[in-house]
Parts: C-alpha cells; structure tokens; sequence
C-alpha cells in the first residue's frame, strides 16, 4: 500500500498519523524511501521504510462507514476471556501490534470485561487504557466528533456487549440445571420358596 504526503495513517500501538513528507535516506551505504509520519496525540515524529510499510502495519485510518462496524463489534458480546494471564497477555499484545482496529476493539472488549470482575496486572491496565485511546481516537477522527462524545458512545457500546455476554451466560447455566426427571422406582417381586 502506498501513501501520499498528508494522508492520515494508523500506526500500530501508536495512533494516528499523518504523513508529512516522503524522503530517501541512505543508511549504512544503503539507500531507501522513508514515510515521516507525525503522531497526533504525542507530536513526535516516526520514520517508516517505505518498503516495510505492509509488514508494520502502517495503515489507512478507517472512514465513517467502518464505524458502525467498529461500533457493532464492540456491542456484540462477543468476547474472548482466557484465564491464563500469560497467554492472555500474549495473544493481547500480538492484537494490539497487528495495526488492525478490529484485533484493537477485542482487546478492549476483553480488558473491560475482565477488570469488571478484578484487578488487572499494571500491564494489563495499561493495554487497557492503550487499547482504549486508540479505538476513540481512531473513530474521533473517522467521525470528526470530539473525543469525549465518542468515548461515551463506545461506554455505551461496551456495557451492551457485557450485558449480552451476562445473559447468554446465564441462559446457559440456566440449561444445565434443569431438573432432572424423577425415576420410577424399580418393584422387586419376591418368589416364595
């Protein structure tokens, strides 16, 4: 994927970017093309191989009609919940790396339900608050809505994917302990000898 000067581009664990100019740089005797992006929330200024570009991640920014996508997703209550804290951690971590704001709403999802039932691990809380700046940046910018308004709709969002997870859960526990039906006891007849 190519991009031009001012394009607005997701670069992962990061945010959003804009490109603001496209120039060879020779390094190490050897000469390449380089995207120098500025990040939005922090100023700072990021170079990428242009030729590295895909396998990084580096992205388009979503537009308005993948919002309601996003917005779905993150209601569907559909939601990944291993009890295993390092391969939680693992599997979140590749997410939030993968560049797509999809893997990035999973994690969210996952995040909150679990620190809903306890304490997350400072990594965890800090993927958390990560994962949820990037989802309401990213749909702050494809709505052009300030990013408190979003954050409210995404609250909204959210809450409905864990009730929807509540009372599919329920309903399940609700399948298992349905009563089992009584047996008729079993008449022994006893022969005279």
């Amino acid at each position: 994927m190519t991009f031009q000067i001012g394009d607005k581009v997701i670069y992962p664990n990061h945010g959003l970017g804009v490109i603001e100019c496209i120039e060879e740089k020779t390094i190490l005797g050897t000469t390449c093309g380089f995207y120098s992006l500025r990040i939005a929330s922090n100023e700072t200024m990021v170079l990428v191989p242009v030729g590295n570009a895909d396998s990084v991640g580096l992205r388009r920014a979503i537009g308005d009609t993948e919002v309601d996508r996003l917005f779905r997703i993150l209601g569907d209550g559909k939601i990944d919940s291993q009890q295993n804290w390092k391969g939680r951690f693992k599997d979140n971590s590749e997410k939030m790396r993968s560049g797509s704001v999809y893997d990035v709403a999973d994690v969210l999802k996952s995040l909150t339900l679990l620190s809903r039932s306890k304490n997350l691990s400072f990594r965890e809380k800090r993927m958390l608050d990560r994962a949820r700046f990037l989802v309401v940046s990213e749909i702050s910018e494809a709505l052009k809505e300030g990013q408190g308004a979003i954050e409210v709709r995404v609250d909204r969002a959210l809450d409905r994917s864990l009730n929807t997870r509540a009372r599919v859960s329920a309903k399940a526990k609700a399948a298992k302990v349905l009563p089992v039906p009584a047996q008729t006891p079993v008449r022994r007849t006893t022969r005279a000898s």
